[in-house]
């Protein structure tokens, strides 16, 4: 294979925090059903691409121990996939992803590198990137990219098909924490108990219109993460992360984001968000921890 000179293009795939999410039903073929508030951050994974002979992929950053490069990487499949849509043959890339975000932590970061990828190659190749096309490629890898492939606010709601962007969703300050314990989303699903109570299949409230951050907030609160008494049962230490960054400062609300393992904390000010990760980090340093922007 030729190696690339320089990389072509670069693209960015953001973290995807699920501000909110209820589940609102499961269908007879077992997938279930979500109402969520999806936001993205300003931290993530970052994605080369140049021009070479043969498909190729390179992993790297603080998060790559233990991915493979093969041909099952989601990265590569989402690449595979996109050249087949398009009706590609003579065009290869080779690919570099700097692995910034941990692995199975309910943040989408595969999605969101399969979404980068299917966004890279359209530039790479100069083609247009219809996103009516990309969504059904997109649905035969997984339900998550799809929203990651807009990578702005949004409500995503059905297994992850439906997606409605949302235009005045303000900008949180946050801290993401990661205990360091990756979290299978299959398990977590199988340990979902819909019938514990009233809370089980019911949506989101109806989204606040054009308020504040602390409006915003307010709302929040009165939300949930329905995976996250199933995750918490399973790893006990989101609880402890949770009560870690729950407790710090000048914090709004602390949830789970997706599946796990990953928790958020809001803040009313970037410099709270920033002494608090600092706080956290501090205590411990073995875990993810992150101060950035969601919006």
């Amino acid at each position: 294979m030729t190696s690339p000179v320089g990389w072509a293009i670069e693209e960015f795939a953001a973290a995807k925090i699920n501000l909110a999410l209820h589940v609102t039903g499961r269908r007879q073929d077992g997938l279930h059903l979500l109402d969520s508030l999806v936001a993205f951050a300003k931290v993530g994974d970052i994605l080369r691409f140049a021009d070479a002979e043969e498909s190729s992929l390179d992993i790297n950053g603080r998060f790559s121990a233990g991915l493979s490069s093969q041909s099952d990487n989601l990265v590569l499949r989402a690449a595979q996939s996109w050249r087949k849509h398009l009706g590609i043959k003579d065009k290869h890339a080779a690919i570099t992803l700097n692995k910034n975000l941990p692995v199975a932590s309910g943040i989408g970061g595969g999605s969101a590198d399969a979404a980068a990828t299917i966004r890279g190659l359209s530039r790479l190749w100069d083609i247009y990137l219809d996103i009516e096309q990309a969504d059904l490629v997109a649905a035969e890898l997984g339900a998550d990219i799809a929203v990651c492939l807009r990578s702005s606010g949004c409500v995503m709601s059905g297994t992850g098909e439906v997606i409605d962007a949302i235009a005045d969703l303000p900008t949180f300050p946050v801290v993401l924490a990661n205990p360091g314990v990756p979290v299978s989303t299959a398990d977590v699903f199988s340990a979902l108990d819909l019938t514990k109570g009233c809370k089980a299949f019911s949506a989101m409230d109806t989204l606040p219109e054009r308020s504040s951050l602390a409006d915003w907030t307010a709302w929040l609160r009165r939300q949930r993460n329905d995976l996250q008494e199933a995750a918490v049962r399973l790893v006990p230490e989101i609880a402890e992360c949770l009560v870690a960054i729950g407790g710090t400062e000048g914090c709004q609300l602390a949830r789970m984001s997706g599946s796990g393992a990953t928790c958020f904390a809001l803040f009313e000010t970037e410099a709270q968000a920033k002494a608090a990760a600092a706080e956290i980090s501090a205590a411990q340093p073995e875990w993810w921890v992150t101060d950035t922007l969601v919006g």
